[in-house]
């Protein structure tokens, strides 16, 4: 009995996304005098599995497949930071009146807004009552019987006309306010900037006077990093970072926002933590007061093998990339990882230089080995 052990990827399939097992061919010495033991027949274990994903399919999913090159691969720390401004060159916009506040359309934080652009309206349209309407009502009844008592009397002479237009002021000036708490009321911006703090929702009940929104017209913003004692050696070493806000899935490099460390100190603050601070320019993606995760980097470290997060894929406590070996097939290949920069993640074991790794997709390699399609003309029958 000869058995030879080959790739078998150029079988081609009919099916979107499929997948086939490497097998060896077995060629049978039909000698009944030979027994063939099929429970000792080998059998591969799950990295060996041959992966088929026609070109065109991959293209057409967004796969992408690149060289592996070891380059210097910072020393990075996670830790939680918190993104504030300077108040000065802040606004606030506040409701000049109670009722429901109706935000501009398209609104959100990170929007930018001009001086005197509409933030909401506050309708008072549905609402009785309230201790604002209510003074703005009392002041408005009172202000009227007084021009209506003074009126006739500075027609006969007995008032004078410096007191008439004293009345009538207090009057027209006590009707504008009443008509507008009974109407409603625009909610403008003070400044010109960036919307860094939504403080209301859509529909939501303001009374006069409350915060609608915080406008921001800095160019920059500092980041604050509360890094655990422990990494007190590491501060010296500091030179960027990437950051995650937690309600998203980006990862931004300070240092393509003209970001810098601007101060930090190996002495503990109360509490066992070292601050650390950056500034960066405001992209409007990141609001004032928003926690994010910081990935922060330090100096090169030897040369590693380092993949975007997109290239690697995890199943049951393992990760694995994937391996093209012909221009349709793929090989699953455990790897070990170490450092995680928010971007790339630095593989230690699995790969080396020169091979052609899955860099982008890997998720499309991964549904087409699992999706159970086997390509015509491959058998699972010996």
């Amino acid at each position: 009995m000869s058995i030879s052990a080959m790739w078998s990827c150029n079988q081609g399939g009919s099916d979107e996304l499929a997948h086939h097992h490497h097998h060896e061919s077995v060629e049978h010495d039909h000698n009944h005098d030979d027994e063939h033991d099929h429970d000792g027949e080998h059998h591969h274990d799950h990295d060996d599995f041959e992966i088929v994903l026609e070109h065109e399919k991959a293209e057409k999913f967004g796969v992408k497949t690149s060289k592996v090159v070891a380059e210097p691969f910072q020393q990075v720390i996670r830790a939680t930071g918190q993104i504030t401004s300077a108040a000065i060159g802040q606004g606030v916009v506040s409701a000049k009146s109670a009722g429901i506040i109706h935000l501009t359309k398209g609104l959100v934080e990170g929007k930018k807004v001009a001086q005197g652009a509409a933030i909401g309206y506050v309708s008072a349209k549905g609402i009785s009552g309230g201790d604002a309407n209510e003074a703005a009502r009392v002041a408005y009844e009172a202000a009227k019987r007084e021009l209506d008592r003074i009126t006739p009397l500075h027609n006969d002479g007995i008032v004078s006309t410096k007191e008439y237009n004293e009345a009538k002021r207090i009057y027209d000036q006590a009707n504008a306010a009443y008509t507008g708490s009974r109407a409603g009321s625009s909610a403008t911006a003070p400044i010109s900037g960036v919307v860094t703090k939504l403080l209301v929702n859509e529909g939501e009940y303001v009374d006069v006077g409350q915060q609608i929104a915080i406008v921001s017209k800095n160019t920059q913003l500092t980041l604050r990093v509360d890094l655990p004692e422990k990494y007190s050696q590491f501060v010296p070493q500091i030179k960027t970072a990437n950051i995650r806000a937690n309600s998203s899935d980006t990862v931004y490099s300070l240092s393509e926002m003209n970001g810098k460390c601007v101060s930090s100190t190996a002495n503990t603050s109360e509490g066992g933590y070292i601050p650390v601070y950056f500034t960066f320019d405001n992209n409007g993606n990141l609001p004032s007061g928003s926690f994010v995760e910081v990935y922060l980097i330090g100096n090169d470290s030897a040369n590693s093998i380092a993949l975007p997060k997109d290239a690697i894929v995890e199943q049951q406590g393992k990760y694995y990339v994937y391996v093209q070996h012909e221009e349709d097939c793929y090989e699953k290949r455990q790897v070990t990882l170490g450092m995680d920069n928010g971007q790339k993640i630095e593989i230690t074991n699995g790969l080396k230089e020169g091979e052609t790794v899955v860099s982008g997709g890997a998720i499309v390699v991964h549904l087409a080995e699992s999706s159970g399609a086997v390509p015509e003309g491959h058998t699972h029958n010996h």
